[in-house]
């Protein structure tokens, strides 16, 4: 009973881990404001990239996963059966939890400090429509700290379904296999 519950629990996190992935890359790339026509986008901050570019890998490695998972959640048994799938799902599901969270990290530290910065920096500026940019400012961050808060949805998502990999790969103490 026990041994079903894992494959089952597994794919429901990696669907969870896509969908937010796919919702954290989407209102990153929809991320910008235009005021005294100077145009900022998400991808003029480095770091804004590397958050993108983690969820596509996030969202890219879910979808690859998912025709396995499906099969063996309702077969009980792998696709690939050489032994290779469970080692491959151990490492790969270890590294793309990394990959994520270090994105969730360097999206939150950047969005968090520019922002500040950026409303100390606007009133030494002196510009003549100060309110406006700050409004925008904060809106723009905002959004990119919003979409930082949706894939560490994703990056937990992933850390659970590392941990449950690894139960379901290595017999011992909790008896599965």
């Amino acid at each position: 009973m026990a041994s079903e519950a894992i494959p089952c629990a597994v794919l429901v996190f990696r669907i969870f881990t896509l969908a937010a992935c796919v919702a954290s890359g989407w209102l990153l790339v929809l991320d910008h404001f235009t005021i005294s026509n100077q145009k900022l986008r998400f991808q003029d901050l480095v770091t804004f990239r590397y958050v993108l570019s983690a969820a596509v890998i996030g969202a890219a490695y879910s979808i690859l996963q998912l025709p396995f998972n499906i099969y063996y959640a309702s077969t009980q048994k792998r696709l690939i059966r050489n032994g290779c799938m469970p080692e491959f799902d151990f490492f790969a599901d270890k590294v793309v939890s990394l990959i994520l969270s270090s994105a969730v990290g360097a999206g939150f530290g950047a969005g968090v400090e520019l922002k500040k910065f950026i409303e100390a920096l606007l009133p030494l500026l002196g510009l003549d429509n100060l309110r406006e940019a700050q409004t925008k400012n904060d809106d723009f961050y905002e959004k990119a700290i919003v979409a930082t808060g949706i894939l560490l949805v994703g990056a937990v998502c992933m850390a659970v379904v590392s941990i449950l990999t690894s139960i379901a790969r290595t017999p011992g103490f909790f008896g599965y296999r």
